[in-house]
């Protein structure tokens, strides 16, 4: 394969994947894998009884860990879905 066809190359292989997302009803992934270390980290954290939440005290819930790990992760660039305006 020459240097000339690269880009050419890129771009059938990317509209391939476009049309594959589109006709199969398959999705990209939501979140990236900064998103999910963050999370992991966040959970495990809990385990141990590590975590703490803003206001300096323990964190309990499995969700309310969830949601520490993704605040870091959107606060580090990672790809992760916008929160919702109903859960603010």
């Amino acid at each position: 394969m020459s240097r000339k066809d690269q880009p050419r190359r890129r771009a059938a292989c990317l509209l391939r994947a476009a049309t594959y997302y589109r006709y199969t009803g398959a999705t990209m992934a939501k979140y990236g894998r900064t998103a999910q270390r963050k999370v992991k980290r966040a959970m495990h954290e809990r385990k141990h009884g590590k975590l703490r939440s803003g206001s300096g005290r323990k964190v309990k819930s499995r969700k309310q860990a969830i949601a520490i790990g993704l605040s870091e992760a959107r606060r580090a660039g990672a790809k992760v879905p916008r929160r919702s305006g109903s859960s603010r």
